[in-house]
């Protein structure tokens, strides 16, 4: 049986990224269930295409392990996240990452995903793939400059456009 995925999306989100992973789930019959980081589920796109998911990211808490892996879909709510890392919302996200990776599952991401990952202390001794612009801010991991990085249970990828590179990998432990 396929796993089961929670797909976290920014407000607002980078729906390159997010439709790739959304569709990938989709066409190979992976379950998943997309959480807006908002205090709302009516979230926008980087472009400004109106969206509404599943649920928000405080009803995620408490119930991580009804999923066996997460994704962190990335877009402009990132680098404005340290002024508003404050709203309950991003506390959630932080809470829930930390979970998700404390229990070993499986983390997927791309951009600013890994950075992240690794502000949660998650990342120890993994090789990761994360923007350019991000890669100063790794700590516990180790930013490697790759398009992409798969490290034990740890799938990232520099940027939206490098999402089809750790796809394929992606979908196989899914399934």
């Amino acid at each position: 049986m396929a796993k089961r995925v929670a797909v976290l999306a920014v407000n607002p989100v980078n729906g390159c990224g997010l439709f790739q992973y959304l569709e990938a789930f989709f066409e190979n019959g992976i379950s998943y269930k997309v959480f807006a980081v908002s205090d709302t589920k009516d979230i926008k796109t980087n472009s400004g295409i109106s969206l509404t998911v599943d649920d928000v990211i405080a009803n995620l808490k408490g119930h991580e392990d009804e999923f066996d892996a997460l994704v962190f879909s990335c877009g402009d709510a990132v680098p404005v996240f340290q002024q508003n890392v404050d709203k309950p919302y991003n506390v959630d996200l932080m809470q829930v990452i930390k979970t998700f990776g404390e229990k070993g599952k499986m983390m997927i991401g791309h951009c600013a995903g890994a950075m992240m990952f690794d502000f949660t202390g998650i990342t120890k001794g993994k090789r990761l793939a994360v923007h350019p612009l991000a890669r100063p801010a790794i700590q516990n991991g180790t930013a490697t400059g790759e398009k992409s990085e798969i490290d034990g249970n740890f799938f990232t990828a520099q940027d939206e456009n490098t999402i089809g590179t750790i796809m394929p990998q992606v979908v196989e432990a899914l399934k």
